[in-house]
């Protein structure tokens, strides 16, 4: 106060400010989870703050079922659906309609997963609903579209080793999957001209059924009603579909070695690998505190610490060590730096990577760690669209049927990981 004395209670430093431990539930999936009669499971979220509705449908298929010559298939389809008109209206036309409606329509195939999105206002829901129907079952693939994509392909082809980045994801995929793994597989000149129009549609039409799809939807609706709408929108499907094969999952790691790609630039970029786990493997809660510790952690972690801030000698340097969904994804420790300092650089991120599995971490890096991980978890569930979306893609990679608390389990998980647990997993997998 104006007298000197300070308020009773108001400690007179930040750092002594305490506060009341955070009590937050975490949303429980079986809340919003609907069986729908017409194939799909849908989770389904009321959110009356803003009139507007979000659909997301999750598609079981991916690049991994494009048919071998014909490689870019998946992503040809996956980008006309939304943009290459429907039965109703050319893709002018829809394009235009979209716009007056101030509604946005996405669609796109991936890897392992496709996914067609929209999102438009809720006083427009009915017509919203009767084009997304037509997206679904009656894309129109228009032929000048396709051309121009395939020309678009093409272009991008040639642009591939422009940028050292993008020819270090390559090689570094090549060496943590193996030549012969699916998303390997890179499309060329050959195999995007001899895609047709026809094949899109076969291609559509195996895939793109109720059977296959997982529905997220939130927004300014009643539950009920909005339940009957999705039960309307898949119903009497105009074709059979398939039940894709399983992703593969089966990648082969490279031999070790130091891998080198010469490129006149004066600066070089590094990736370090080691095989990686799949998300359900037991030591995954370990590997994140561990990693955080390490490099994932960004300015508090390791090899950040070291490289960019103490030595000066790369803007970022990191490790992931991610849990794969469907396939072990690798560990990885990476920078850039000048090329001269390139391989004194590397030899510190050798050092921390030495240093975490053979020494224990400290108390308050594992406290710092484990913190950051419980007090950002109520994140993961800021929006009515995160939570539908978080709980549709845990339904469509498997798992809430195997881990249906997982969300509800997080945090204590995290919290049991110890020092001892942190550098036996170092020990393990960072050899």
């Amino acid at each position: 106060g104006a007298t000197g004395t300070t308020t009773a209670g108001i400690p007179e430093r930040p750092e002594k400010l305490s506060f009341p431990a955070l009590t937050y539930e975490s949303p429980a999936p079986e809340k919003f989870r609907v069986q729908l009669k017409s194939g799909p499971v849908a989770y389904v979220v009321p959110d009356r703050e803003l009139p507007l509705v979000n659909f997301s449908i999750l598609v079981r298929t991916g690049d991994y079922l494009d048919p071998d010559g014909k490689e870019g298939l998946a992503n040809l389809t996956g980008y006309l659906l939304a943009r290459g008109g429907i039965k109703s209206k050319s893709a002018e036309e829809l394009e235009e309609r979209l716009a007056f409606l101030a509604a946005q329509l996405n669609a796109s195939i991936a890897d392992s997963q496709g996914g067609v999105s929209l999102n438009l206002l809720s006083k427009d829901l009915d017509e919203g609903l009767a084009i997304l129907r037509e997206v679904l079952t009656t894309p129109r693939f228009q032929e000048d579209k396709l051309t121009l994509r395939k020309k678009q392909m093409i272009q991008f082809m040639k642009q591939r080793n422009d940028e050292s980045s993008a020819i270090e994801g390559r090689e570094a995929n090549r060496l943590a999957y193996g030549e012969n793994f699916f998303n390997n597989r890179y499309s060329t000149a050959a195999s995007v001209e001899t895609i047709t129009r026809a094949d899109l549609e076969a291609f559509h039409q195996k895939w793109f059924v109720p059977a296959n799809f997982i529905v997220a939807v939130n927004g300014d609706f009643d539950r009920a009603d909005m339940i009957a709408r999705l039960e309307k929108l898949f119903a009497d499907w105009p074709f059979q579909g398939e039940t894709p094969p399983p992703v593969p999952s089966n990648p082969t790691f490279a031999e070790a070695g130091v891998y080198l790609v010469d490129k006149d630039v004066n600066q070089g970029r590094v990736s370090i690998m080691l095989p990686g786990i799949k998300r359900d493997n037991p030591d995954y809660f370990p590997i994140i505190i561990m990693n955080d510790i390490l490099g994932g952690g960004g300015f508090t972690s390791r090899i950040m610490n070291r490289v960019r801030s103490d030595e000066g000698l790369a803007y970022s340097a990191y490790s992931s060590f991610p849990g794969g969904t469907f396939w072990p994804l690798t560990f990885t420790a990476g920078l850039q730096s000048k090329s001269r300092t390139v391989a004194y650089a590397t030899s510190i991120v050798l050092e921390e990577i030495k240093r975490i599995a053979n020494e224990p971490v400290t108390d308050e890096e594992l406290n710092s760690s484990k913190r950051g991980y419980v007090d950002r978890f109520p994140r993961n569930f800021a929006s009515k669209g995160q939570i539908a979306g978080t709980f549709a893609n845990d339904e469509y990679t498997g798992r809430f049927a195997r881990d249906p608390e997982f969300w509800k389990k997080f945090r204590d998980r995290i919290s049991a990981v110890s020092k001892a647990d942190v550098q036996r997993v170092a020990k393990k997998y960072l050899t």
